[in-house]
């Protein structure tokens, strides 16, 4: 074993693309600025592309050039489990810090893990996007309960994730640490710049609903808020940027039934992260009609571009939100939703500003990176209390 302090991060990274991955590397960057060496082992595969709703897993961008990145992880390959379980385990990181999403990773996570372990150094910290997935599915607990097994404590981004983990009766340690702002992704840029790097021809109020579009997300609900007559009479439109995840056409018909066409501006892509900054800058305020959530990416990509924003009161969303102060929170239907609308262009994205701007402070990457840190240390000293 090195003197250098070693961390494998076992998850989405390049070439795969989305929140997870970008988060995962970011984090990486951030302790290898304090003297870790930091290696990255994601996937050879991912998801079978039959399992995968969208149209494809892998960035377009260029590799990066200052991480350790091994493509390695086949998930659906029991005799890959076994071979890289065995490579960790002779490597002894001082620790694991392994993402869980989705419980169709347990098996092959809580594997690895399981063989890692057996070197009795190696210790196992998971951040739990979710423990408890939004689309749930029979043997969803037994396979969260395999990958548990593995894991010695848990970093939660949000209360309702901690709640969780307590639900599900997991006697693990738990530390809350909330999503870090996504600082990566360039600085704002002038509101009409912006929407004309969009091509977007609109002088007047703009919404965004940002990220793939899954009924839990409630873009449907945020669309029949549009319909609204006083939203129509004030010209407020919607920017909808993000992939399908399912299918359009539903949403495509209730943009005709309720007449939104000149409302509603769709961006059916992934929205690569070059130009994820213009979206931001483009827009007043961002919506997330969320039916039910643990934590969001979005979130804090929102904070860093001091974009104010409305969520509804659906589990971790209103953690990052000061209702009436940095954002406001309402209720998880379309005329609550109309009403938060409406109300915030009474106020004005001015008033929200200055606040967001203060609040934003606490969700940095080193907070992050020290709060993993101090844990990883509190599981050696539970160890050694043993």
């Amino acid at each position: 074993m090195s003197d250098t302090p070693t961390i494998v991060f076992l998850g989405p990274s390049y070439p795969y693309r989305g929140g997870i991955a970008s988060f995962t590397e970011r984090l990486a960057r951030e302790f290898q600025t304090t003297g870790f060496n930091c290696l990255l082992y994601t996937f050879s595969l991912q998801y079978p592309s039959f399992l995968f709703p969208g149209k494809t897993q892998y960035s377009k961008a260029s590799r990066p050039a200052d991480l350790k990145i091994k493509e390695v992880i086949n998930t659906i390959n029991p005799l890959n489990w076994l071979r890289v379980g065995r490579e960790l385990k002779r490597l002894a990181p001082d620790f694991i810090i392994v993402r869980y999403w989705l419980p169709f990773m347990a098996p092959a996570f809580g594997t690895i893990l399981r063989i890692v372990r057996q070197n009795k150094h190696t210790k196992v910290i998971c951040i739990a996007d979710n423990i408890i997935p939004h689309e749930k599915r029979m043997g969803d607990k037994i396979l969260t309960s395999y990958f548990n097994l593995a894991v010695d404590g848990y970093i939660a981004m949000s209360a309702q994730v901690q709640q969780d983990i307590a639900l599900l009766g997991i006697n693990k340690p738990v530390q809350l640490l909330h999503h870090p702002l996504f600082d990566h992704f360039g600085d704002p840029v002038e509101s009409m710049k912006a929407r004309n790097e969009l091509g977007i021809d609109h002088k007047g109020g703009l919404l965004l609903f940002f990220g793939f579009i899954r009924h839990y997300k409630g873009l449907d609900l945020l669309l029949k808020a549009m319909a609204d007559p006083r939203i129509k009479e004030i010209g407020l439109k919607l920017v909808v940027a993000g992939e399908f995840y399912e299918d359009q056409l539903k949403y495509t018909d209730l943009i005709r039934s309720y007449q939104l066409e000149d409302q509603v501006i769709l961006y059916n892509e992934f929205i690569p992260e070059q130009k994820i900054r213009y979206f931001f800058s483009a827009a007043d305020v961002l919506v997330q009609p969320y039916r039910h959530a643990t934590q969001s990416g979005v979130t804090p990509l929102s904070m860093h571009f001091e974009l104010p924003m409305i969520v509804t009161d659906a589990g971790g969303l209103k953690e990052m939100v000061v209702d009436k102060v940095t954002g406001l929170v309402v209720q998880k239907d379309p005329a609550s939703i109309a009403n938060g609308i409406l109300e915030y262009f009474q106020k004005g994205k001015e008033f929200f500003v200055p606040a967001l701007i203060k609040q934003k402070i606490a969700y940095s990457w080193p907070v992050m990176a020290d709060g993993i840190l101090d844990f990883w240390n509190r599981l050696n000293s539970e160890k050694i209390a043993k």
